[in-house]
């Protein structure tokens, strides 16, 4: 969020986790990665990235460990009940746990749900302060919602129960969930003057249902969007222009919506075929940094032609007196390197190897001068390794 430096975000996407932005059907990551480039390509610098998953802290941490994630502007997590910002460092926002703090009575919802031997327990790490979760059978759900809703309430709790996935049950305060959590940082944003220009929120289960009734806000439910979405978006949503049902299964679901609402630009790097347009005319630095990333990807892989015209724009990219300092110390000079590139042709054929960029974070010196730091990230077979880079940008003029 540092990056917007008070300005309103120029697009703010809300994305569940699981069978959304992460598809568990595509080994490879091939959507993840397609999305990936966009976001870091066109729109890291000026706009938010959140993610909105019914995970607790530790399975979101764990996911992040086994696929390709971008590190978001702020993370919604146990299913809207806790709110962190700042990436990585996931610092809580104190306010939202005063919110849900009001009315909740943790021990009573235990003890009431404790009497429903349908109900398991999920593990420790899934309890949390405003989150009591269970596991239940699909069958027997609709009448244990029932008697426990009719309990809680001659308690005179203040609870919803969210059932999504056919298995998952979790029991919140009233005012939590993924749609009262971006409610409320919609809010927040306003009376802060940073109200973003556009918002686009993106789910497959039940648990997203309320970010679909979020106001002013686009919606896409992906291809893959499982019963009990679907059911609500036939009573509810249907008719809506502003929600659709992509045919696109999980971030690829996500893309199709940027085009289909007309959110530019809406091509992913990964979609385009050979060298994209470059120069005075299209000058945008994650753009830079990331087609030449994906372009050592595809020669290590084979699938560019191994040609002098390719050899040249990875030479022209590079300042001949450009040095690459290694975290262990070593020095080398990069423009050097990309003959030891040229080497490298094909080595990852038809292997398990990507390359992802991560975090880009500008500094403008000068006109036409860049700091830019930013993190590259390497899938050999089944290992990631992350460098952490800083790179001196200029911006080469016609006549220079």
């Amino acid at each position: 969020m540092e990056g917007l430096k008070g300005s309103s975000p120029r697009l703010m996407i809300v994305s569940d986790l699981d069978n959304t932005m992460v598809d568990h059907h595509d080994p490879e990551n091939i959507s993840l990665l397609r999305f990936n480039a966009l976001w870091e390509a066109d729109y890291r610098h000026d706009s938010l990235l959140v993610f909105s998953t019914g995970r607790s802290p530790t399975l979101y941490k764990e996911l992040r460990k086994e696929k390709p994630l971008l590190t978001p502007d702020i993370t919604i997590m146990s299913v809207g009940t806790e709110i962190t910002y700042d990436g990585d460092s996931m610092s809580p926002d104190k306010g939202w746990e005063e919110v849900l703090n009001e009315g909740w009575d943790r021990g009573t919802v235990v003890e009431e749900a404790s009497r429903f031997p349908e109900l398991k327990f999920q593990v420790e790490t899934e309890q949390r302060p405003h989150k009591v979760s269970f596991y239940i059978e699909k069958t027997k759900s609709s009448e244990v919602i029932n008697a426990l809703s009719k309990q809680l309430e001659e308690r005179q709790l203040d609870v919803k129960i969210i059932y999504s996935g056919g298995i998952d049950l979790d029991i919140l305060p009233q005012g939590a969930g993924k749609g009262q959590a971006l409610a409320y940082l919609l809010k927040k944003f306003n009376s802060e003057g940073k109200s973003p220009q556009n918002t686009l929120v993106c789910g497959d289960s039940g648990n997203d249902a309320e970010l679909f009734s979020v106001a002013d806000v686009y919606g896409v439910m992906v291809g893959n969007a499982q019963e009990e979405l679907l059911q609500w978006y036939e009573e509810n949503a249907k008719g809506n222009p502003k929600v659709i049902l992509a045919h696109e299964r999980c971030a690829a679901g996500i893309i199709q919506a940027m085009q289909h609402f007309n959110l530019d630009p809406n091509v992913s790097p990964r979609d385009i075929v050979g060298l994209s347009q470059t120069g005075a005319k299209y000058f945008l630095l994650g753009h830079e940094i990331v087609e030449f990333h994906l372009l050592c990807e595809r020669w290590r892989r084979a699938e560019v032609e191994d040609s002098n015209e390719i050899f040249q724009w990875f030479k022209s990219a590079i300042d001949p007196k450009c040095s690459l300092l290694h975290p262990w110390g070593v020095e080398e000079n990069l423009f050097t390197g990309i003959d030891v590139l040229r080497q490298c042709y094909g080595d990852q054929k038809g292997k398990q190897f990507r390359i992802w960029i991560d975090r880009i974070r500008p500094l403008k010196i000068s006109s036409d001068i860049w700091l830019v730091r930013f993190d590259k990230w390497e899938l050999i077979g089944q290992i990631n390794f992350c460098n952490l880079f800083t790179w001196h940008l200029n911006k080469c003029h016609p006549d220079s």
